[in-house]
């Protein structure tokens, strides 16, 4: 399995199309992804153009859909939700709907909805995701780092190192390491890898989500290491569902 990393959606080739992609946005889309499956939503449709998320939700019954989106780390006025993994309980998405617009985390999502198979992790799924391509074992792998608008960001680079230490752990005969942003990821996370919360907060991003408000219930479950079962896998263009 060749495994490459990418900091931001810019950076991916283009006109190639990968056997499996996993997309990273730590704080906080991919972890509020993966929290509300968890927790019984229908499915969880990403959108990178907000007209769009309004016309496809306006084709569902209010009761069972929810609109999620965030712009510069606070709520869409008129949306139900903004982007946090801690607001997505069962009693509030179970059976229902959401339709998630981001500052970057649906726009890389959308960079790569047209790998054959593509998932969304983060911290909290890191194992799940890690055991399923394992299982699947594609022959390469895409990840994808959200960033901030477009530059590099720190906690998704230490995820996607995350990820990789995983899989070198369970099985380093079949893993190759292509690209040196992967290598630098992986080492950027046996440094923080004891105090993942403390990375959290000194990335640019965490930084701006305190300067926002109290987000500590955010920093605690965005860095809750393997926490779900959950994999995320887009079953039809754009719609992500539990595995």
């Amino acid at each position: 399995m060749k495994l490459f990393y990418f900091h931001v959606a810019k950076d991916v080739p283009t006109g190639y199309n990968p056997k499996a992609a996993v997309v990273i946005d730590v704080l906080r889309a991919t972890t509020t992804i993966a929290s509300a499956l968890n927790n019984g939503a229908e499915a969880v449709q990403t959108f990178s153009d907000i007209d769009e998320l309004k016309s496809k939700s306006s084709e569902w019954p209010a009761s069972s859909r929810i609109l999620l989106g965030e712009r510069g780390g606070e709520k869409i006025n008129g949306f139900d939700l903004g982007n946090s993994p801690v607001d997505v309980t069962s009693d509030v998405v179970r059976g229902k709907r959401l339709f998630m617009i981001t500052t970057n985390g649906t726009r890389a999502l959308s960079r790569l909805q047209d790998a054959e198979s593509l998932y969304a992790m983060s911290l909290i799924n890191r194992s799940a995701v890690g055991d399923r391509l394992l299982v699947d074992h594609p022959d390469e792998v895409f990840i994808l780092g959200s960033g901030w608008e477009g530059s590099y960001s720190l906690e998704d680079s230490l995820a996607a190192g995350s990820l990789v230490s995983y899989l070198l752990e369970k099985k380093p005969g079949s893993i190759q390491v292509v690209n040196d942003e992967l290598n630098s990821a992986m080492a950027l996370w046996h440094f923080w890898k004891d105090d993942l919360v403390g990375c959290l907060r000194k990335a640019t991003h965490g930084k701006r989500l305190e300067g926002l408000g109290n987000h500590d219930d955010d920093f605690v479950c965005c860095s809750a290491l393997d926490k779900l079962s959950v994999v995320p896998i887009q079953k039809e263009l754009g719609v992500l569902r539990s595995f």
